[in-house]
């Protein structure tokens, strides 16, 4: 459930072998800017901005979000009557599926808005989909209703001198304390706690968290499920993301850059275990966690896009939900739709193993989504930087390879990073771990 943008970079010169024209490059921008404008109003019950943007271009009523919902879908979960007819006036699909096979009366349904329901029964809406009539209904229980001896208590959390160090489009991250200790808390907004999606993405990240335990992995330690808001409760590290330190120090040594890879790389190798892997999907900086101000601990976080497959071959690939993630460190396949398996992570650690050799992010000169375009039409980003050994850059030409099978495991990506390695000098702070 994320936006999966990240900050865009500056609109300079495109680098060589794009091409795209300059104009074409502004229609596909306004064409994305637009999708998600009529899905936001859509959600603010705004029809005057809905109807607005149909006069300028009516093919946005067909608009779809990377759930492939579209803004019928918004209306009619959240009953937005003037909202819904607007869209229904301008040619609106009233049988179209999300990717859960939902039509927008079966959300309807679900939701209990029977005045929505009224209305897409009057114009030939079906109630198709997981939780459609048509279908045996499989209504979302609410967040993992056995008491677990995770489930925190809200009164023992201290928001007396709380400070927000996120937000995102269905809560915030709050800096807090739980039984005297500083603590991360997700904390879901209030208007959506009652929302089937967001109580459904909540319930799973919570499921996942519950299962992991390793050294690179923020560790979970427990979550608010029996009352609202839903909150989710992990260890709170004091040295910030890796997107934060970086824009602070710039390019980092081969040393450094090595170390830090090393602990990405850990935490990924445990994830992709097999037989249950799972796929993070949101591998970025911001999502890579310093454990403190002296930088010499890193671990994975976030893992509210992530997917626990049990794998049955070695080769399998899934079909998965595309235009995952965020945009600037997404590999090619996702961007295009197509099936993909846990080697997107790899092409995404590839992504983030230049960012801190070059100290800037890669593609800096393209829009997060242009980025993720120019990479899919087979472009990759220059090596500039003097830190990029031989080594170095023949592991990362390795990760962001076009072809998924040809990028190596995480398990690979150790053995090749502990031999290069060996042959940096060591930085200063690292010594107490080289010893």
């Amino acid at each position: 459930m994320s936006s999966g943008n990240s900050s865009p970079g500056d609109s300079t010169t495109p680098c060589k072998g794009g091409a795209t024209s300059s104009a074409d490059k502004q229609k596909e921008k306004a064409r994305v800017s637009r999708t998600s404008l009529i899905l936001w109003h859509a959600h603010q019950n705004d029809a005057a901005a809905v109807r607005k943007l149909l006069e300028e271009d009516q093919s946005l009523v067909h608009a779809r979000d990377y759930d492939n919902r579209t803004p019928l879908h918004v209306a009619s979960l959240h009953g937005w009557i003037d909202v819904a007819k607007c869209l229904i006036e301008y040619g609106a699909d009233v049988n179209a599926q999300d990717r859960w096979k939902n039509t927008p009366l079966a959300d309807a349904e679900g939701a209990k808005k029977f005045n929505m329901m009224e209305l897409l029964n009057a114009h030939g809406g079906l109630s198709y989909g997981q939780n459609g009539s048509h279908f045996e209904p499989k209504p979302v229980p609410p967040p993992l209703p056995n008491k677990c001896d995770w489930e925190i208590d809200p009164s023992e959390l201290d928001f007396s001198s709380s400070a927000i160090i996120g937000k995102g489009s269905f809560g915030e991250i709050l800096k807090a304390y739980w039984r005297g200790t500083p603590v991360a808390i997700k904390r879901i907004l209030p208007s959506l706690s009652d929302d089937r999606l967001v109580i459904q993405d909540f319930r799973h990240e919570v499921n996942l968290l519950v299962k992991l335990r390793h050294p690179n992995i923020v560790q979970f330690l427990g979550a608010v499920t029996e009352r609202k808001p839903l909150m989710l409760i992990t260890e709170y590290l004091r040295g910030g993301d890796l997107h934060k330190y970086l824009k602070e120090k710039g390019a980092l040594s081969p040393s450094t850059a090595v170390n830090f890879a090393l602990d990405i790389a850990r935490g990924m190798a445990y994830l992709h275990n097999e037989p249950n892997v799972i796929i993070h999907r949101d591998l970025k900086p911001r999502n890579v966690l310093l454990v403190n101000s002296s930088a010499d601990h890193l671990k994975v976080g976030d893992f509210g896009l992530s997917k626990l497959i049990k794998v049955q071959n070695s080769h399998d690939v899934y079909k998965m939900t595309g235009e995952t993630g965020s945009y600037r460190y997404m590999a090619p396949e996702v961007f295009k739709h197509r099936k993909y398996d846990k080697k997107v992570d790899v092409f995404s650690f590839a992504m983030i193993l230049y960012e801190m050799l070059e100290g800037e992010p890669p593609l800096a000169n393209y829009e997060p989504y242009e980025a993720a375009k120019y990479v899919a039409e087979g472009h990759r980003p220059f090596f500039r930087a003097k830190g990029f050994t031989p080594e170095l850059r023949e592991l990362t030409e390795k990760c962001w390879a076009a072809d998924m099978n040809q990028r190596p495991s995480f398990l690979d990506i150790l053995k090749r990073l502990e031999k290069i390695k060996e042959t940096l000098p060591t930085d200063h702070h690292w010594n107490i771990f080289n010893a």
